[in-house]
């Protein structure tokens, strides 16, 4: 049976074509950009149009694009270096709940470490956070706050816009992680009125190992990694000049076909929810039901354990996740769903899948079909439903 891959949340296989974008440049063109010589110029051009090229995609300047390790390092990169370099001003920072672990083990560092006092806001029921709750949170120490553009695990998008009006009123500077959103919705860092967004290549069919972090000019932020003066001083170390080029290139093909990718995949999405809706009982969908990622559907099966409808749907060569590829090694249930108010049952019997551009609505029949199957077994095995019953 063919793999039916419902995981592009926590990966996306690279693009055919930025594979080929890549490949000169491991060989060929494999000059450092900080060399004077042609090799070296060759590829420093090479990475200032990669530059240039994601800088359009979110509406920013190339000179406010930061190229990183990835998502995880733009995140720490944001909050710590706006942390450091404005403590002077003040010690606190305002998050939510429902973070990634980037920013939150982040934000207990700057806690632990650093003296620095975080407020974790809550979210309603859709996973959703109330702007009127950042604004009551913002305090005459208050130096950044952080509020993720879309959620990785339930796939509810914030209302950015409507946050940032109130903590550009008070003079605070803005971060979102946007690494789930960029290049699936529409990003525009002034439209959201932000003034640092993270990126990450490989969720959107791009490589592993390399993102960006957008710094708004003017924006007071302390390098992130020390060393050379690469990347304008603020991120010191060789270019990774072929992950450079990889991201450009998913760019560049987000720009033109996310539209119309977006439009499939909420058909998809649909379909699946509503076939697990009509053919499993007990059945409940987490996330916003209209505010959400085109690509996510995030469901709780009361009575079975998500752990135990992944591995048997990995056997059917179906891959899902039960949340955030970050913590799949934990027996803790989501600290996402849990935020949502979900009681620990619940929150231990979700499955999450992500969709991605080359699925089809025949798959998507054979997974409802399939998990039918798995969840009317599980269930009859099940402690939970015989001490219901």
């Amino acid at each position: 049976m063919k793999r039916i891959y419902l995981d592009h949340a926590a990966t996306t296989p690279a693009h055919p074509e930025v594979v080929k974008a890549m490949l000169p440049y491991f060989t060929g063109a494999f000059g450092n950009p900080s060399s004077i010589y042609s090799y070296g110029q060759e590829t420093k051009v090479a990475v200032e149009k990669a530059r240039a090229k994601v800088a359009e995609f979110i509406g920013a300047k190339s000179d406010e694009v930061i190229f990183t390790g990835g998502g995880t390092e733009a995140d720490n990169f944001a909050l710590k270096g706006v942390a450091l370099a404005n403590e002077r001003k003040g010690n606190h920072l305002i998050t939510t709940s429902i973070e990634h672990h980037a920013v939150l083990e982040t934000c207990k560092f700057l806690e632990k470490q650093g003296g620095f006092k975080i407020t974790y806001l809550p979210v309603d029921g859709y996973g959703l956070v109330d702007p009127q709750e950042v604004k009551k949170a913002i305090t005459n120490k208050t130096i950044l706050v952080s509020v993720m553009h879309a959620n990785n695990e339930i796939g509810t998008i914030q209302p950015i816009e409507e946050i940032s009006k109130y903590v550009k009123e008070a003079g605070i500077l803005f971060h979102t992680d946007a690494v789930q959103s960029v290049g699936h919705i529409p990003v525009n860092v002034d439209e959201l009125g932000v003034d640092l967004l993270s990126i990450s290549a490989h969720k959107l069919y791009g490589p592993k190992g390399v993102g960006a972090l957008y710094i708004r000019k003017g924006t007071r932020i302390f390098p992130f990694m020390h060393g050379g003066e690469q990347e304008r001083g603020r991120r010191a170390g060789t270019e990774n000049v072929p992950g450079i080029v990889g991201l450009s290139k998913a760019i560049e093909l987000a720009r033109q076909e996310m539209d119309e990718e977006a439009k499939w995949l909420v058909c998809l999405r649909d379909r699946l929810i509503q076939g697990l809706l009509e053919n499993i009982d007990h059945v409940h969908v987490n996330g916003h039901p209209f505010w959400r990622l085109p690509n996510n559907v995030n469901v709780s099966v009361d009575f079975v354990e998500g752990e135990s409808m992944l591995l048997n749907l990995d056997l059917e060569n179906i891959c899902a996740s039960t949340g955030s590829a970050c913590s799949s090694s934990s027996l803790e249930p989501s600290h996402v769903l849990r935020a949502l108010g979900l009681p620990p049952e619940q929150a231990h019997g979700s499955l999450r899948f992500t969709l991605g551009r080359e699925n089809t609505a025949d798959e998507i029949d054979l997974v409802i079909e399939v998990l039918s199957r798995i969840v009317t077994r599980l269930r009859a095995m099940s402690p939970l439903l015989k001490i219901r019953g």
